[in-house]
């Protein structure tokens, strides 16, 4: 129980750091960006964010292990953490898809051209 009460405190704190449009956006950007990532200029120049501002959502993401860093000379790459975002899918997939089948699996499933239309409007 303990076990169960921790991982959902985990992925608690994980849909907290994304429910932030800007870092929502952020993340959005560096899965465009996979997986070579991004260093944090051509971020602030992508989505218009200032510097003080867009240090603050990357290192909330970088907390909960959502995007990594690395450090290349003088920049600091970032990229999203596949492994981090694959635990979260599976654990929102074993909840609604195959626990008590609330969404059908092959409902999730959608183009990403209508993705990027919901995107605009």
């Amino acid at each position: 129980m303990k076990t169960e009460r921790a991982a959902a405190l985990r992925y608690a704190r994980m849909f907290a750091a994304l429910g932030a449009e800007p870092r929502l956006r952020i993340l959005r950007l560096l899965l465009s960006a996979h997986p070579g990532g991004m260093v944090v200029g051509d971020i602030q120049a992508d989505l218009g964010i200032p510097n003080s501002t867009l240090s603050h959502h990357l290192e909330k993401l970088k907390r909960q292990g959502l995007v990594e860093v690395r450090r290349e000379r003088q920049f600091l790459r970032y990229s999203a953490s596949v492994a981090t975002l694959t635990e979260l899918l599976a654990f929102l997939y074993a909840e609604c898809c195959s626990r008590n089948r609330a969404v059908r699996p092959e409902s999730i499933v959608v183009p990403l051209k209508s993705i990027a239309r919901k995107g605009k409007s």
